[in-house]
């Protein structure tokens, strides 16, 4: 019964904590070890993609960063890469830690570009630590329509 989770585990008290479980730690490879906890609200960044009539607007919140610790690239024709790195903050031997929350760590991300991206033209900004990327659309082309008089 070892790998079915205890509702009551007796180590945190008696009331069953969804956040804080970790449903592989009975099982007999190391799943906490995989992944640094400590560093994964930074690694897995998360951004935002919007499409409106005139671009496409991608944006990641990215605390703490300057515009030097960030890349925004280009990559294979329509690959838009963006990555980064936030340092660990170094640690003086007279300091006592007692939480660290904020994360360290490399980030990248990739999104394909569709076709009607004009990666030439490609804008990114970085404001209050909010970084924008904007990638202007191509004009849809109306086609032409030529009104056929009809004989008879």
């Amino acid at each position: 019964m070892a790998m079915i989770p205890s509702f009551f585990d007796s180590r945190r008290g008696t009331i069953f904590d969804p956040f804080t479980w970790d449903p592989f730690k009975d099982f007999p490879f190391p799943s906490s070890s995989l992944v640094s906890h400590d560093n994964s609200a930074f690694v897995n960044t998360r951004i935002d993609w919007k499409e409106t009539p005139e671009a496409h607007v991608f944006k990641a919140d990215l605390p703490g960063l300057k515009k030097e610790e960030v890349k925004v690239e280009i990559e294979d024709d329509r690959v838009l890469q963006i990555s980064g790195e936030r340092n660990v903050e170094k640690e003086d031997k007279n300091d006592t830690w007692h939480r660290v929350e904020r994360s360290s760590g490399k980030f990248l991300r990739r999104f394909r570009l569709p076709e009607n991206a004009k990666v030439d033209q490609v804008r990114a900004s970085m404001e209050n630590g909010v970084l924008t990327v904007t990638v202007p659309k191509e004009e849809v082309k109306k086609p032409d329509v030529k009104a056929i008089k009809i004989s008879g």
